[in-house]
């Protein structure tokens, strides 16, 4: 018998009902459950081929576990060895390489210094910085945000560079990305499961939560969705993320590359809709089987993006 499980943790609608979904399709040798976590000793095989991660970036405890699982053969989605080392500013250097348009975007150091470190520890960084020239990059009004973090947390948008100067240094020890604005005339969030599964959601980020999804929404050109849904698995097969959204701002025709390192994205069908939620209860059910079919136990069952398995092909080894 093949386990699926399922790490959450304040989640209350997706997770039951992927747990339903998987378990009514009947497929035999399978079936799925909520994680359930005793001991963790190393390197001892885990209970589950597969678990759908939605909480270990808010738990260490949750990420060492999925590591440890992960080496001794689940396939946990998402990989989170990557998930560890991603960030929000790799992730736009690295879609630049892939062809997908960006704001312009640079990161800043933070405005205070880390703990256990003094002005000496950065004597490798520039001072001042050539703010000007930043300012000059990224133009005005521009969004500040954390490099690694989500959930619209700490996020600001900026007038001007008095404003900036105003404002940086309440955002502490973060690290933040100062980024140009896209001025949009549509936006939207994407779904990709599995790297191939694909559903486009006309979104509005300027509503209140609960509306920000739009259900009778103008309608959208054909290439213009051809176009999103290309630079949506281009990303997804870079990052190598099996669960995923992405989100473009779509300005003179040209869909922007926003956010898209979301690996936990929000899936609680009082916010996604009911239409959405279906989508995606169905489509994670279908991938997580298929993986639970592929898995081998004890070996390595994880999904790795085309920029890591590039990077390990060419490089020397010893």
């Amino acid at each position: 018998m093949k386990k699926i499980g399922i790490l959450f943790g304040m989640e209350d609608t997706f997770p039951q009902a992927f747990i339903d979904r998987v378990n009514q399709k009947a497929e035999k040798g399978i079936i799925a459950e909520a994680v359930q976590i005793d001991k963790v000793i190393q390197n001892q095989l885990s209970d589950y081929a597969v678990i759908i991660d939605r909480i270990s970036q808010d738990v260490p405890f949750y990420r060492a576990y999925l590591k440890n699982a992960a080496l001794t053969g689940t396939a946990v989605i998402n990989n989170p060895f990557w998930w560890s080392a991603d960030d929000k500013f790799f992730n736009n250097a690295l879609a630049d390489q892939l062809g997908v348009p960006l704001p312009k975007t640079v990161i800043l150091p933070s405005a205070k210094h880390p703990d256990d470190t003094t002005s000496k520890s950065f004597r490798n960084l520039v001072a001042p910085l050539d703010w000007e020239g930043i300012f000059d990059y990224v133009g005005f009004p521009a969004y500040m945000k954390p490099y690694a973090g989500g959930g619209w947390k700490n996020v600001y948008r900026l007038e001007d560079k008095e404003e900036f100067f105003r404002t940086h240094p309440e955002t502490g020890q973060l690290v933040m990305m100062l980024q140009e604005e896209i001025v949009f005339e549509e936006y939207f969030r994407v779904y990709c499961l599995g790297g191939k599964a694909v559903k486009i959601m006309p979104y509005e980020p300027r509503n209140p939560h609960h509306l920000r999804y739009v259900v009778d929404g103008p309608p959208t050109s054909k290439k213009l969705l051809a176009t999103v849904k290309d630079y949506t698995l281009r990303l997804c097969h870079g990052l190598g993320y099996d669960f995923n959204t992405v989100e473009f701002a779509v300005k003179d025709g040209i869909p922007y590359a926003i956010d898209f390192g979301n690996p936990a994205p929000d899936a609680d069908v009082n916010s996604v809709g009911q239409e959405n939620f279906e989508w995606v209860v169905e489509e994670a059910a279908k991938m997580a089987i298929s993986y639970a079919k592929a898995q081998k136990p004890g070996k390595m069952n994880l999904t790795w993006g085309t920029f890591m398995r590039d990077a390990v092909s060419s490089s020397k080894r010893f």
